[in-house]
């Protein structure tokens, strides 16, 4: 029986994306790794759970699934299904094509199925590159997650406590340094677009354009220095000092 510890590997950009791909690649090198991830990009799906119609599992090959699901989908059925209600050694999820930092935290599908890791108690890490575009490598990226899952346990982490990475674009030379952060602050000017359809019915896209608060400390104000940002996260959302003043009051 294998001793290998076994990790699951998701996103919100499909089973077909490059970072998953790539990802996959390199740390089924050391691990026993599993992949299941949407069938479509379900980018901004936050940690949305499917309720209202039922999910398919697909085999695309060799411990690689795709489903019609979201990336907190994928993480259930990969625990019900793939693991027999056993839990892996760990989850991953990524890696993103695009950053998810600061307050995007809360709408990312990437970020998302870390969170469904830390409530199931499984030490847990969400991967985003920053500035992606199409066509940049990933190889690079996967070998950072993979030696950083060397070290991974010293850190002594609880697994409530979940980590958030994110790495500047590859430049064509390998990530060595990387920092502990704090979300940053971003104040986006959204807008909402009002179009109309060739058969006169109003259709909308929401849209607008990220302005970032350069923080010292922060992920956002690290990436842009060309450093790998790693904050680690928590879903406790309790005020904890709010919280003691109302008791008190």
């Amino acid at each position: 029986m294998s001793k290998k510890k076994k990790i699951l590997i998701t996103n919100d950009d499909g089973y077909f994306s490059t970072g998953i791909k790539e990802l996959f690649k390199e740390l089924s090198k050391t691990y026993d790794t599993f992949m299941v991830a949407p069938d479509r990009e379900q980018s901004a799906s936050s940690h949305s759970l499917t309720l209202n119609h039922p999910l398919r599992l697909h085999k695309i090959d060799e411990d690689i699934y795709s489903t019609d699901g979201t990336p907190t989908d994928c993480v259930m059925l990969a625990i019900h299904l793939l693991f027999k209600h056993k839990l892996p050694d760990m989850i991953i999820s990524g890696i993103n094509h695009g950053g998810n930092m600061g307050d995007d935290v809360t709408y990312s599908g990437t970020v998302a199925a870390a969170i469904e890791g830390s409530i199931l108690g499984v030490p847990s890490i969400a991967v985003s590159m920053a500035n992606y575009e199409p066509g940049i490598p990933m190889k690079r990226a996967a070998k950072f997650v993979s030696n950083f899952l060397k070290t991974y346990e010293k850190l002594n982490l609880d697994p409530k406590t979940f980590l958030n990475i994110n790495l500047p674009k590859d430049n064509g030379k390998d990530y060595k340094k990387f920092e502990f952060t704090s979300l940053g602050y971003r104040m986006y000017k959204d807008i909402v677009i009002h179009k109309t359809d060739p058969r006169g019915k109003p259709y909308y896209w929401i849209g607008g354009k990220p302005k970032w608060k350069s923080s010292k400390g922060t992920d956002f104000e690290t990436v842009s220095r060309k450093v790998v940002s790693i904050s680690p996260l928590t879903l406790n959302f309790t005020d904890s000092s709010t919280l003691k003043r109302l008791k008190e009051l």
